[in-house]
């Protein structure tokens, strides 16, 4: 893929597919209420939680040094977004998160997106 894509364009597609894929997580749990599901989904797609998984993972050296270059490239980027909620450091790690989702998405990497949202949600 052409690493020249810029990483807010991969956050805001990953931030899609990430979303999706915990929608879809919920549902298949069991919530169908979407109070339930709206709740039940903070856990996971807030900047707070995402940057916790994030730094977990790269605790654990969990991805290849092409899938950190995504990850770090995101979250270095000069945004002129300020953070809604959230300090700008979570912010950005949140956002190196959604932009690796988004990056093996184009890749057509679905299968690694399974294996990355299944251990977030710890299955």
């Amino acid at each position: 893929m052409n690493h020249d894509i810029n990483v807010l364009a991969l956050a805001y597609l990953g931030d899609a597919i990430y979303e999706c894929h915990i929608r879809e997580y919920l549902i298949r749990k069991g919530y169908v209420k979407v109070k339930e599901l709206q709740t039940q989904a903070i856990l996971y797609v807030s900047a707070k939680n995402q940057c916790k998984f994030l730094k977990q993972m790269i605790d654990a050296n969990y991805f290849s040094e092409e899938e950190l270059d995504i990850v770090y490239r995101a979250r270095n980027h000069k945004s002129h977004k300020s953070p809604k909620n959230t300090d700008v450091a979570t912010y950005k790690y949140a956002t190196g998160l959604e932009a690796l989702i988004g990056y093996l998405y184009l890749e057509k990497r679905e299968e690694r997106i399974k294996q990355i949202m299944n251990d977030i949600v710890g299955e």
